[in-house]
């Protein structure tokens, strides 16, 4: 009895990628049993940047830094559907593809991780209390972030605060913080670290397989720091014409957060921005309306702007935000 015909599943080598690329497997094994499922493991421009030069910022303006390999995959027929972390997915495809499908979402927030004073005191450095924000850190701070949408925010806070780049994986980043001394903290998103096991305990501490004793972990709340377009979002890519892999992503789309993510991507998309811009959006679904908030960090001062209608005219609604934060 020969095998069903193979189904690529494209995906990056990360950890946190294998965790994304494998639910989205497991998912489609379960509603369609009949068929083999295999993951194609790919090595992007994005991780080769990371892996040779990890302190180099990316270049602001790049596109497709962490997708271009999986959508070659596509186009040359390697793979029939590319798994993606949507914030890094470009709101300009590839003529022959298109974005299929996306996940259920996650918590869209960042989280703060600091030193605890404990761990401050037996490594140097500074530390911080439990629950702290980043309203609690000291006014000329060092915060390792690479996205200069967070940058923006945490300076709007602290105009103090030097921001500087950090790479790799998630274990080896926490690693850094803990013992780089002359760093304060680090922004990453909830979601990810949610999704590669990590836990904030009542008490504050991050914990997890890869996080060293002696951090500390708060959920930045929205007035803080808004999250970047497609955050906590799982983006399924497939060929046009590829009927079957289109039917499989559609099985696994969820349409609430298709809707809200749908409004973020065309507000990018017409504030003329990429993945890395400073910009930021989040939709939310709320008694039947699809309600965007929305700020760009571009010009000298920041510009912030909110928008509701019916989830439907999700695409009008985020041009029409990026329009009214334009003018």
């Amino acid at each position: 009895m020969s095998l069903p015909e193979r189904i690529g599943i494209a995906t990056r080598g990360s950890a946190l990628a294998l965790v994304q690329a494998n639910w989205v497997k497991t998912r489609c094994e379960a509603l369609f049993p009949d068929r083999r499922f295999e993951l194609v493991i790919l090595k992007t421009t994005g991780d080769k940047l990371q892996a040779f030069a990890p302190e180099t910022p990316l270049p602001p303006n790049s596109k497709g830094l962490f997708t271009k390999e999986l959508e070659t995959a596509l186009l040359d027929g390697g793979a029939s559907v590319a798994v993606h972390s949507l914030k890094d997915l470009p709101t300009e495809l590839p003529e022959g593809l298109m974005l299929a499908a996306v996940s259920p979402r996650a918590d869209v927030r960042d989280v703060l991780i600091y030193r605890s004073v404990v761990a401050a005191q037996a490594l140097g450095g500074r530390g911080y209390a439990a629950g702290s924000t980043a309203k609690d850190l000291c006014a000329d701070a060092v915060i390792a972030t690479s996205s200069t949408r967070r940058a923006a925010q945490i300076r709007l806070i602290h105009p103090g605060t030097r921001c500087v780049p950090i790479r790799g994986n998630v274990g080896t980043r926490l690693q850094k913080l803990l013992r780089q001394t002359e760093l304060d903290g680090m922004v990453l998103a909830c979601a990810g670290i949610a999704r590669l096991g990590m836990v904030i305990t009542p008490d504050g501490r991050l914990t997890g397989d890869s996080v060293p004793d002696g951090l500390l972990a708060s959920v930045l709340p929205m007035d803080e720091m808004l999250p970047c377009v497609g955050q906590a979002a799982i983006g399924l890519q497939t060929r046009t014409g590829d009927g079957v892999a289109l039917e499989i992503c559609r099985a696994l789309n969820d349409d609430g957060t298709e809707a809200c993510v749908t409004a973020e991507r065309a507000f990018l998309a017409a504030m003329g921005g990429g993945c890395l811009s400073p910009v930021a959006a989040s939709g939310v679904l709320r008694d039947g309306q699809l309600c965007l908030q929305a700020a760009s960090f571009t010009g000298p001062s920041p510009v912030r702007g909110e928008i509701s209608g019916l989830p439907g005219d999700a695409l009008n609604l985020g041009r029409a935000l990026a329009a009214r934060l334009k003018a």
